[in-house]
């Protein structure tokens, strides 16, 4: 209740203090697999809701159910033996140099970070991509048959205004909650890939704790795990009522 996570048995070291060192690195693998996974699932699953009959649609699908099917430790030892022992395009271990910028301290802000970074990043990614590909073109597929979007078409609206403006925007509700225990579940579900690429997040620090039987460390990391699937839905539900007037005028 005081904020004092104890003292590691393995370490002896304040658990805080470990926890702060080593959640840098994981909040970066979280962000940026994140940030692929919006800017890659979200668009694409508009397409594959508008054109789901199409080539590339199919192709699409295809790889949102490899993505959820196979296992990260697999596709990350495939990654490095691909993009790092045969074509030696990126590192296949470690978190690169580290610079700092607007007040933070971050490997991404470097290229040596960021070419680091891009492997575990894009395990991590094509997971959480999978399934909201999926949940999106779900949703399309439902609202574009709905009588408001018949009425849009026959008031001549351009398509880009349609599927932009009015399908997509009521399609977001129960995507913003999948996305959001998305991120959330990175936290918790990093470990094999912050163990197989080397880095140094909390997930390997878990991972030494379960080993060495360390009760400190490993309820600190629990109690992190259980904050962050809480904020995280507090900012789901407080999403809910900035994008469906429904829900804020309902609510009062």
């Amino acid at each position: 209740m005081q904020g004092d996570l104890g003292i590691s048995y393995s370490f002896n070291r304040d658990v805080s203090e470990m926890i702060a060192e080593r959640l840098p690195a994981t909040i970066e693998l979280v962000l940026l697999s994140g940030l692929l996974a919006l800017v890659i699932a979200i668009p694409a699953g508009i397409y594959t809701g508008i054109n789901r009959k199409g080539g590339w649609a199919q192709a699409l699908m295809a790889l949102s159910v490899i993505g959820v099917s196979i296992p990260s430790f697999l596709l990350g030892i495939l990654m490095i033996l691909v993009f790092s022992v045969w074509l030696n395009w990126l590192p296949s271990f470690g978190r690169g140099d580290v610079a700092g910028a607007f007040g933070f301290r971050s490997s991404l802000f470097t290229l040596d970070g960021l070419s680091h970074a891009l492997m575990p990043a894009a395990v991590l990614c094509l997971f959480q991509m999978g399934v909201i590909l999926r949940l999106v073109r779900a949703e399309m597929l439902e609202v574009l048959r709905t009588d408001y979007i018949r009425f849009a078409w026959a008031r001549g609206l351009p398509a880009r205004s349609v599927y932009l403006h009015h399908a997509l925007k009521n399609t977001l509700v129960p995507v913003i909650t999948a996305i959001g225990l998305q991120l959330s579940a990175l936290f918790a579900f990093s470990i094999i890939t912050e163990r197989v690429f080397q880095w140094p997040g909390m997930g390997s620090l878990l991972l030494h704790a379960i080993e060495q039987s360390d009760i400190p460390l490993l309820a600190a990391y629990l109690i992190f795990v259980g904050l962050v699937f809480t904020v995280s839905n507090l900012v789901v539900d407080a999403l809910y009522a900035l994008i469906d007037p429904r829900i804020r005028h309902g609510g009062g």
